[in-house]
């Protein structure tokens, strides 16, 4: 499928070809939060939920729904998907592991996973990290990034 904007065209790569292999990324994020905040996500204290839990449960989702999310990547069997969550001062990680056999890599899960996670936890405590102004002028996702991918023929 083709799609044109501006004499660009986008296409789906073709993985035909390739031979099916171990796949495995790893992807972490943070999430900057009040102190205050943090106190109540380690506490469990937050009114609608627990953070921590949803952002694992929010992490699996994400990794599983990546091709409906970015647009030319092909949808994986995914054979795991391992989220570790880690509260800090003033902040929170979610790092999260993705693992198939497949013709392409699990990169785009992995990363899509940590999004997902993060985004829920901005969710959960939004109310708590808005100034008098309704805004959020400390609270900030950062540094999503592939920690590590492995590709091991079988």
């Amino acid at each position: 499928m083709e799609a044109g904007l501006d004499g660009v065209t986008f296409h789906q790569v073709d993985v035909s070809k390739k031979l099916v292999v171990y796949r495995e990324a790893v992807a972490a994020g943070r999430i900057r939060l009040k102190p205050a905040t943090i106190e109540k996500v380690r506490k469990g204290k937050l009114e609608k939920g627990d953070a921590v839990a949803l952002a694992a449960v929010a992490a699996i989702t994400g990794a599983k729904k990546t091709p409906d999310l970015i647009a030319l990547c092909h949808p994986l069997k995914i054979e795991e998907v391992k989220p570790s969550v880690k509260v800090g001062d003033g902040w929170v990680e979610v790092t999260v592991k993705v693992v198939a056999h497949e013709k392409t890599g699990v990169e785009m899960e992995a990363l899509t996973a940590v999004a997902a996670a993060l985004l829920n936890i901005w969710d959960v405590t939004k109310a708590y990290e808005k100034d008098s102004d309704g805004q959020y002028p400390g609270t900030a996702i950062e540094s999503i990034h592939v920690i590590r991918k492995v590709k091991k023929a079988q």
